[in-house]
């Protein structure tokens, strides 16, 4: 109650049946089909493969980056979006994904507001109280959380607030089977056994956004009891999630069961200020883990509003085909050229990095992925254009060496990261 206040914990007989079933046949779906992959991280400049395979899902168009890998959703069905799957199994998972996704979010508005009501311990009028359970039952009558939400009357930032910390764009799943696992290192700090996941932050999210795990051990489908001497207080046979204060082994940590089917929310500020991990158990387990990613960097629609900042500065002669640079100056250079980085390393080789896989699930990404190459080509002609106006005797000499300054400081970065990527 003192130090892991903000982590709530609910047992499978809490969720709906039906919901358990789609998402649990989903998960099996995904992983007869091929759909979860090891991902090749970077670590302190070292390439690692993970132990635990994984897909992200989630809204068309987001990405999540982690480790300096970054994933692309395979997009769950989303209204106004034309997405293709490889087969209707996989649609189903997806569809199943969404609705799991629906249903946490109003778990975690749930939770918040029960912990906002439990710390300020102000006797709440009971108009508002009718106003959230009002608010509450119309998300769950709704099924769908993006549909507006009027009914509920609370001061509006506090409401915003709510929904932009709770509203999961993405779930990132995982899939491991422990026995498949030559070694598994042993968790440091408070003898817990086996850990199938290092002790870690999540990153790459929304400020004090709430992160919610699904999860399904596939029990009885690998040997319960075992020789080896338990770790005390805790089942080597079933997987936990452990806790712990931040940068600190004094506080006790906390180790919790999870069975099938169980779920687990981090609330409010949980996930900066503790650290957690996974402890493996002897059965396969599937995760789905919900999270509200920072897309501000991360969406396509981003991206190409980046590539349209960038090729302001082409002009194209409507008598001509020649094509020339608007502008000249040191400043819009450099920001070209930036961008031009941006869409080769953290989208082009991102996704042909690894992106050949999500061509198992929906071959959605690759006309975006063609449209970004095409404009990365004029960026490619540009930097040419750079390069051919600056060797001109009839530039500023001040100017001129300005210029070359900023744009050779980005063209080093590129050809630095070029080797990296052809090493990695």
């Amino acid at each position: 109650k003192t130090k892991y206040s903000k982590l709530i914990f609910r047992k499978s007989d809490t969720v709906p049946e039906e919901l358990h079933q789609m998402v649990q046949e989903g998960f099996l779906t995904l992983r007869k089909h091929g759909c979860f992959f090891q991902d090749l991280v970077r670590i302190k400049g070292k390439d690692f493969l993970t132990p635990v395979s994984r897909i992200l899902i989630g809204n068309p168009g987001c990405t999540y980056k982690y480790l300096n890998t970054r994933l692309f959703t395979v997009p769950w069905p989303t209204e106004g979006y034309d997405i293709k799957y490889c087969s209707p199994q996989i649609q189903d998972a997806c569809k199943a994904l969404i609705r799991l996704n629906d249903y946490l979010h109003i778990e975690a508005v749930k939770a918040l507001e029960g912990q906002n009501f439990f710390e300020t311990k102000e006797i709440k009028d009971t108009t508002v109280i009718d106003r959230e359970q009002n608010f509450t039952t119309s998300l769950t009558e709704k099924g769908s959380v993006s549909k507006d939400q009027s009914s509920y009357c609370a001061p509006e930032d506090d409401y915003v607030s709510l929904r932009n910390r709770t509203s999961y764009n993405v779930t990132l799943l995982n899939y491991m089977d422990p026995l498949q696992m030559v070694y598994l290192k042993q968790e440091p700090y408070f003898g817990m056994g086996n850990m199938a996941v290092s002790w870690h932050h999540d990153e790459n999210l929304v400020e004090r956004s709430t992160v919610a795990v699904y999860s399904y051990s596939c029990e009885g489908s690998a040997m319960e009891e075992s020789d080896e001497p338990k770790p005390e207080g805790r089942d080597p046979a079933v997987w936990h999630v452990g806790l712990k204060v931040a940068w600190d082994i004094e506080t006790p940590g906390l180790a919790i069961p999870l069975r099938q089917g169980d779920f687990y929310l981090m609330l409010d500020d949980l996930n900066m200020t503790h650290q957690h991990c996974v402890l493996a158990g002897f059965s396969p387990r599937f995760s789905s883990t919900h999270r509200v990613a920072d897309c501000s960097r991360g969406t396509l629609e981003y991206i190409f509003g980046r590539c349209e900042l960038a090729l302001q500065n082409l002009q194209t002669d409507s008598d001509s085909v020649a094509l020339s640079l608007k502008s000249l100056e040191a400043a819009v250079v450099k920001q070209v050229e930036e961008i031009h980085n941006e869409v080769e390393f953290e989208w082009l080789r991102q996704f042909w990095f690894q992106g050949k896989r999500y061509l198992k699930c929906t071959d959605w990404w690759l006309k975006p992925m063609a449209k970004l190459e095409e404009l990365w080509k004029k960026m490619e002609i540009m930097s040419s254009l750079v390069l051919s106006e600056v060797g001109k005797k009839e530039q500023i000499k001040e100017k001129r060496k300005e210029t070359i300054n900023s744009f050779l400081l980005v063209l080093t970065e590129r050809q630095r990261l070029r080797k990296e990527w052809t090493a990695r």
